[in-house]
């Protein structure tokens, strides 16, 4: 049976881990796009989003709203990266759904990068104005208590970047 090109490849790391970096590398390989939760939370929920509730919030109606147009973007011979944080069990379970409903090839790209780094590189981030999301060091702290890295028995094929 030939190997099923098709990929879904999802992206597990702190904020300014460098996840939309790498979601911009692997969005450049043929008939790949990029499906960005940031750019999609902000362009419809910008105004209401004030708070971590809120963000998980939107973030549910996002997924529950867009999850079939990704399944018939992969069913159709599209890959795509889903600049979507996989950052709690929660979140790749529902990214393992699409898999499964799917059937297609997965990479779970894990963004290995000490805190130091990742919060010094989101006060640059900041202070430059180049992304929809800025967060303060506390919130930082508070999204950064819910991370759980990924496991071998997840059943997740497995990338670990230690530097983006």
């Amino acid at each position: 049976m030939p190997e099923n090109k098709i990929t879904l490849h999802m992206l597990v790391g702190k904020i300014a881990s460098g996840k939309s970096t790498l979601a911009a590398r692997l969005g450049r390989a043929p008939h790949t796009i990029i499906v960005s939760e940031d750019e999609w939370l902000a362009s419809l929920y910008s105004e209401e989003m004030k708070s971590l509730d809120d963000y998980v919030l939107y973030s549910v109606r996002l997924r529950a709203t867009i999850e079939p147009h990704l399944i018939c973007l992969l069913q159709a011979g599209i890959s795509v990266v889903l600049d979507f944080h996989a950052n709690t069990l929660i979140s790749r379970q529902w990214m393992q759904t699409l898999i499964e409903q799917v059937g297609c090839s997965h990479k779970l790209h894990f963004l290995d990068l000490p805190d130091e780094i990742c919060r010094s590189r989101m006060h640059a981030r900041n202070a430059r104005g180049e992304h929809v999301f800025a967060p303060t060091n506390k919130e930082f702290d508070l999204i950064t208590s819910y991370f759980v890295a990924p496991t071998a028995d997840e059943g997740f094929d497995i990338i670990v970047h230690s530097h983006i």
